[in-house]
């Protein structure tokens, strides 16, 4: 946990208090009061947040690069190159003028809808299975991922071969490190555990993500080789 903070502005008042999450780009601020009265939202860029008056205010922010809405916090996800000393007080400014203006989250009824995920809602099509994994990631999953300031989404399942899980992580768990770690450690567990057909999961990237992911792998790869480097040459020292 971040800081406490008590804002004030005229006669009004917010207490907006921060969580830190497994993301050190994304911060969990809760503004104690409600958010989302169902579903969560999540805002990628300036198009995708015009549906929502904060949203397009957050991201007006320069140095925020995604914004996330969950039940009662709001997750502000930054670039690398912005710290969130110099973020956070226009961040706490524009969440507490929001919350205490009254103003609605959306523009529309309408807007607020479709916002919200409709991936783990059960179809009539769906097999027994499919119902399973949604109703898991629903009620036991979810929850605890937005404890994180994060969100799930169901992309599908391979009920006919490979019994693959496809999913996608969002809001602090969108490019965090440790995100293989959940999916493997906790999520992919405890599908198979309670579903045998589930033979594994997998996580669906976006284009931007899989270029990090490459790119951070390539970074890797060559601190690796730096150290090798610098290992092979000191031993080539103390052997003289």
């Amino acid at each position: 946990m971040d800081i406490n903070l008590t804002i004030y502005l005229s006669e009004r008042s917010m207490f907006i208090q921060t969580e830190t999450t497994p993301n050190e780009d994304s911060l969990k601020f809760i503004p104690g009061v409600e958010v989302m009265e169902t579903g969560t939202a999540e805002f990628l860029d300036t198009r995708s947040a015009l549906p929502s008056p904060l949203a397009i205010r957050l991201m007006g922010i320069q140095g925020v690069t995604t914004v996330f809405y969950g039940p009662d916090f709001v997750t502000v996800s930054k670039d690398s190159e912005n710290t969130w000393a110099v973020l956070k007080p226009e961040i706490y400014s524009t969440l507490m003028e929001h919350f205490t203006s009254g103003q609605p989250l959306f523009r529309s009824e309408e807007e607020r809808l479709n916002a919200g995920p409709q991936d783990t809602r059960i179809l009539d099509t769906d097999s027994e299975t499919v119902a399973m994994i949604k109703e898991l990631l629903d009620t036991r999953i979810r929850p605890a991922i937005m404890e994180d300031g994060g969100d799930i989404e169901y992309r599908g399942f391979d009920d006919e071969g490979t019994g693959i899980v496809k999913v996608k992580l969002k809001g602090s768990c969108r490019g965090c490190s440790s995100s293989t770690v959940t999916l493997k450690n906790g999520i992919e567990r405890m599908l198979m555990h309670y579903i045998p057909e589930v033979k594994g999961i997998e996580q669906i990237l976006d284009v931007e993500e899989t270029v990090a992911a490459e790119e951070f792998a390539k970074f890797e790869k060559k601190l690796a080789e730096k150290e090798q480097k610098k290992s092979t040459g000191m031993e080539q020292y103390l052997s003289v």
